[in-house]
């Protein structure tokens, strides 16, 4: 990589692109050499478009060369987590019964970033059809994760927060059902921004749970996500400039979100909202009853849609599956449509008193992850616990998508170890604004 490039955020290779001293195809070349030479980089990346990011990369540098960037990121290479259909491109969603599935267009949010040039890298490995929160895929291939070698990454979007977090892209593209840009962003000590559901086109995105699908950036600093978040949009960023945590008011969710939280998560959550505090944020305790409610239908909610969705391809070929993400799936069977609608309409309500408690905040602060990476090996030799870190894994960060919220995660002083804010649905503006001054005070 040439100089220090792999060590500057996606806005600041911008800014160099934007000065002309940097050269958007010997950046992309840069980072492809990169992705070619690291030991690591075929459990990180499915395939990589060379030929696809040379051409944008030489588009890009036209458009400089006139005067007519884009915008901060035009000319800057991404990765895309294999979910997103890329035209030409095979994607299969971390699982051997896509395999071969190659689309003939663009999922709608590609096109768009493309229009406002991003450059393309390639895919990136994740969690088989995104079911699940620990990275794991013994059927395609599980990423590294970067503060332990012997553990998991964080999923579902694995391959994307390793690919960022190893210095194989500038930033990267996910999704969010459940906490998947969340959890692998925090274990690899990145920004993630979980996005409202609905606030992003999934046209040509596979889904898993299409009513709480969401689409989201991972990336080094809360400036890139909201950069990232305006090309996926295709609207302009929110200003940064000028935030500040003096008079803001946060609160800290005590249901749910505190409970068997293990010594580091711990350590690092409690040493963030210190901070915050120092920085000025008026800091309120709270509890929520309709969380630990909304927590209670979580099980019929995502995976009946889940099996729903998928129940007709898996059951075709159930031996091509990783058997755990195969039984995750089957639990959907067991729940009649009208408690799977009287769920939905319970949580509706519950969303309401959510939405009255929190109106008196400017953001509600949790641990991203109550436990660390869990170890590789011992997730596939021992099924409880499997089952049991996979579920705390994602039980925080589940908390936003039953919600319906935006959400957004930052490291903090201990490696792997995240807090996340939660803001208003529709609220990623307000929200990115007031994590730009956050990531300030924990730095």
């Amino acid at each position: 990589m040439t100089g220090t490039w792999a060590n500057l955020t996606a806005s600041e290779l911008g800014r160099e692109i934007d000065g002309g001293r940097i050269h958007p195809v010997e950046l992309t070349e840069a980072f492809i050499d990169a992705i070619e030479s690291h030991p690591l980089a075929p459990r990180i990346y499915v395939r990589t478009t060379p030929a696809r990011a040379r051409a944008e990369a030489m588009a890009a540098a036209t458009r400089a060369k006139a005067g007519l960037r884009r915008g901060l990121l035009d000319g800057v290479p991404v990765s895309w987590k294999d979910l997103f259909d890329t035209a030409g491109v095979a994607t299969e969603a971390g699982s051997a019964l896509l395999k071969g599935r190659t689309p003939d267009r663009d999922a709608a949010v590609l096109e768009t970033a493309t229009l406002n040039g991003l450059v393309c890298l390639g895919k990136t490995h994740m969690s088989e059809l995104a079911f699940s929160g620990l990275g794991l895929n013994p059927v395609t291939a599980t990423p590294p994760c970067l503060n332990d070698d012997r553990a998991v990454p964080g999923g579902s979007s694995s391959g994307a927060a390793a690919s960022v977090a190893f210095g194989l892209a500038p930033a990267a593209i996910g999704s969010d059902t459940g906490g998947s840009v969340r959890i692998p962003a925090a274990w690899n000590d990145l920004v993630g921004l979980k996005t409202t559901a609905g606030s992003l086109p999934l046209t040509g995105v596979v889904p898993l749970c299409e009513t709480f699908d969401t689409i989201g950036p991972l990336a080094h600093s809360v400036e890139d996500c909201a950069q990232l978040l305006a090309v996926l949009s295709g609207t302009k960023p929110a200003d940064l400039s000028g935030t500040s945590l003096s008079g803001a008011r946060l609160a800290v969710l005590e249901t749910v979100a505190l409970d068997d939280l293990r010594d580091r998560p711990a350590q690092g959550f409690d040493d963030a909202t210190r901070r915050l505090a120092r920085a000025g944020a008026e800091i309120t305790r709270i509890s929520a009853p309709e969380v630990a409610e909304a927590m209670g239908l979580a099980g019929i909610l995502f995976t009946a849609e889940a099996y729903g969705i998928w129940r007709e391809t898996i059951e075709r070929a159930p031996e091509k599956m990783f058997p755990r993400i195969l039984e995750r799936f089957r639990s959907g069977a067991q729940f009649p449509a009208m408690d799977y609608v009287a769920a939905w309409r319970r949580l509706h309500q519950l969303r309401g008193l959510w939405a009255a408690r929190a109106a008196a905040f400017d953001a509600v602060l949790l641990p991203t992850s109550p436990i660390l990476p869990p170890d590789a090996g011992r997730l596939m030799s021992d099924d409880a616990y499997y089952v049991t870190e996979n579920l705390l894994a994602l039980r925080n960060t589940r908390i936003a998508n039953l919600m319906g919220l935006c959400a957004l995660t930052l490291p903090t002083s201990q490696p792997s170890c995240g807090i996340s804010l939660m803001g208003a649905a529709g609220g990623e503006a307000r929200l990115l604004r007031l994590g730009a001054a956050a990531e300030q005070a924990l730095r």
